[in-house]
């Protein structure tokens, strides 16, 4: 069995893994820049905290990436095309990404936010649409059986990019301003480019040739690029048995862990833990854990199965929730927090590896930037809309029956995962599409 084990970890050492880290970091970089670390800077700066909480607007794209996707998914752009169908849509954000940050860096949000907040939100366009392309990318350059370990080594990757533009920035705020902070985060996204020019485009995007040009009219055109690009994809996920079970499991599969995270720092500040004590365990400590938990998951879903790999991980991020309750009887114990974190983080990254594994086992080869983006945006209305209320929930409750709900919250989504594994077929690989 160990040497079983062993076989399944080879994965790890494949040189695609490289370029997964790379890329990997160019999506995890911007997101603390037009948020965490963003909102510092706009505190330091003298914005109100009602205009600070007006510019997380910004992160809409995230959640509307959907409505673009099939342009990205359909579209070889003119010149950057030449690299192909997605190195060339990849290029293109990142060269977006780096002069909006260029942009944020000139502009002074205090006697501008306006313009601040248009430069912020094209950052956060440039990051969705690189997400959309480069998830795609990534679940073309793998088989079934080696998604998980190729979604364990992108958040490895991903994870290195939040440290760079989170605690990294932050280092650097305390001897610079931040107008040189955000020049120097803006060449994160030469990481990527890098990357891009290296790679090869995934085979099965260079079969997906442009059709033929015909004398159709303007009209025509569109509403065959409609069909194509925005009724195939969604016909063909609709024809998978459960679909609706599905979109259900996927809204609920991380809901325990999506509803407790806004309050998880209000829950350290009333347990007594300064900031540097915070962002010492778990933006330093807890990505180390988190990041060992994706590769642990990626492992499992390689030996066991997306299916059996999702329940597992599952179970435990939802019981691991309880490790809170065991924190709030501690109260101010950094060791205490240490383990917590541990549990919490470990636990979280193996159910990301094994879900984020599963969501693209799901994408049918030929749609598959429209359909995770789909699949995605779904996913985070856990994180961005009910989780909203918990803060409401955690105001009429105790910290320890507040994080014993939470754990609850993980049964729908397990009891879900049954029906689904039981009746589930076996997965087919890309490259068999119809």
């Amino acid at each position: 069995m160990f040497k079983r084990w062993i076989m399944a970890a080879k994965i790890y050492a494949d040189r695609r893994m490289l370029k997964m880290i790379l890329l990997g970091f160019s999506s995890g970089f911007p997101y603390l820049l037009v948020f965490g670390t963003f909102s510092l800077w706009l505190k330091d700066a003298g914005v109100s905290l009602a205009a600070i909480g007006l510019f997380s607007l910004a992160k809409a794209p995230y959640s509307l990436k959907w409505l673009w996707s099939p342009l990205v998914d359909n579209v070889r752009l003119p010149v950057l095309g030449r690299l192909g169908r997605r190195r060339g849509w990849a290029l293109l954000a990142q060269i977006a990404l780096f002069l909006s940050l260029m942009g944020m860096a000139a502009t002074n949000p205090a006697l501008h936010p306006w313009q601040m907040a248009a430069f912020a939100f094209l950052t956060t366009m440039a990051s969705a649409t690189q997400d959309i392309v480069l998830d795609a990318y990534r679940i073309e350059s793998f088989e079934s059986h080696e998604q998980g370990a190729g979604v364990a080594v992108f958040v490895l990757g991903y994870r290195i990019g939040t440290v760079f533009s989170g605690a990294g920035a932050l280092f650097l705020a305390a001897v610079m301003s931040w107008k040189h902070v955000y020049e120097i985060m803006s060449l994160g996204a030469l990481v990527g480019m890098l990357a891009v020019i290296l790679s090869r485009e995934p085979q099965h995007s260079l079969s997906l040739c442009p059709a033929a040009k015909s004398a159709k009219s303007m009209r025509q055109k569109f509403a065959d690029f409609l069909r194509r690009a925005v009724y195939a994809p969604l016909a063909d996920f609709v024809q998978r048995p459960h679909w609706l079970l599905i979109l259900l499991f996927v809204l609920l599969y991380r809901m325990s862990d999506a509803y407790m995270a806004p309050m998880v720092y209000p829950f350290y500040d009333d347990m007594g833990f300064s900031k540097i004590e915070i962002a010492s365990v778990t933006k330093i400590y807890g990505v180390l854990a988190t990041i060992a938990g994706t590769f642990v998951g990626g492992l499992l879903v390689s030996r066991c199965g997306v299916m059996r790999a999702l329940l597992w991980c599952g179970i435990l991020q939802g019981v691991s929730n309880l490790v809170f309750v065991g924190q709030a009887a501690a109260g101010h114990n950094v060791y205490v927090l240490m383990a917590t974190i541990s549990v919490e983080n470990i636990s979280g990254g193996m159910g990301t590896a094994a879900f984020v594994a599963y969501l693209s086992q799901l994408c049918h080869a030929e749609y598959t930037a429209t359909q995770y983006a789909l699949l995605s945006s779904l996913m985070s209305l856990a994180r961005d809309v009910f989780a909203a209320t918990s803060g409401f929930a955690a105001a009429a409750v105790s910290w320890p029956v507040f994080f014993v709900e939470t754990t609850l919250m993980a049964v729908p989504g397990l009891v879900i995962l049954y029906f689904l594994n039981r009746d589930a077929p076996k997965p087919c690989k890309a490259a068999k599409h119809k």
